[in-house]
């Protein structure tokens, strides 16, 4: 920053009166979209402001990833990862930051009037501060949403995966939709905590709701396999569809000693008739 500017005295004497205007401006525009109270939205910009005038009055204005600008830092990310999981968009929280601009421009034009030279070198320092602080307050609020979305993918396909105890002794895990990596092992995961909790001895892996049965599949469903018998439990997997079976004999997929069935019912059955039950009517 240029050692002649005045933005660090301006910010200083007039921080109330920029504060309160600042307030005012986002009241009337509806900055904030409606979502925050005015209580509020004054204490989250004195915080701001106040770390501006902390960051600033080290002289270094242009690298707001200097260890000076810390508190401004911590501020923004907190406000983006709240206003983030309050429902608030990318554009209202860079707005937020950037709606300064007009308060802060109004007092430097005041400090500057015969010294336009002044005027635009300090107005032009504070734009580019302003502006950096807004793009980091909107990387924040995306790193918190991937961070959202990333969890609830991760929520469904727990969801999407559930283990359903047919009788005693017998599991069942209905597929559906695609089997990827991550979702094999989440598969597996629940599948295995299911056979030690229950002590079953036989698993039904139903894929009826799977769309299409690739080489990748195959194999995640071989290792889902492999998994469950080294737990001790025997696995039969049921929803073979005609167009399914013939997938995986043109692709050469070896099943090896697995149990297919064409329905999840032909699967129950030869799952009882194992263990020595029968389903007769009453």
């Amino acid at each position: 920053m240029n050692s002649s500017s005045k933005l660090p005295e301006v910010i200083r004497r007039n921080e109330s009166d920029i504060l309160a205007d600042w307030v005012r401006q986002q009241v009337a525009t509806g900055a904030a979209g409606g979502k925050i109270r005015e209580g509020d939205a004054r204490e989250q910009s004195r915080a701001l402001l106040s770390a501006i005038r902390e960051g600033i009055e080290t002289g270094n204005v242009s690298d707001v990833m200097a260890p000076s600008w810390a508190s401004a830092r911590e501020f923004l990310t907190e406000m983006a990862r709240n206003r983030a999981r309050q429902g608030f968009t990318p554009i209202e929280t860079a707005t937020f930051v950037m709606s300064l601009k007009l308060p802060l421009f109004s007092r430097l034009r005041q400090e500057h009037l015969n010294d336009a030279a002044g005027l635009a070198a300090d107005v032009w320092t504070a734009t580019e501060l302003i502006d950096k602080l807004a793009l980091f307050s909107m990387e924040a609020f995306q790193k918190t949403r991937e961070e959202v979305i990333v969890r609830q993918q991760q929520e469904l396909m727990e969801l999407s995966t559930p283990v359903v105890k047919l009788s005693e002794g017998i599991l069942a895990l209905p597929l559906i939709g695609s089997l990827d990596s991550a979702r094999t092992q989440v598969v597996m995961e629940s599948l295995l905590q299911q056979i030690l909790a229950t002590g079953a001895d036989i698993a039904i892996i139903d894929i009826t709701g799977v769309p299409t049965v690739d080489t990748l599949v195959a194999q995640h469903l071989l290792k889902t396999v492999a998994a469950a018998r080294l737990m001790g439990a025997d696995c039969i997997i049921s929803g073979v569809r005609p167009q399914i079976a013939q997938t995986i004999v043109h692709l050469g997929v070896e099943l090896g000693d697995v149990t297919t069935k064409a329905t999840l019912a032909d699967a129950f059955r030869l799952a009882l008739r194992r263990n020595g039950l029968t389903i007769a009517k009453a």
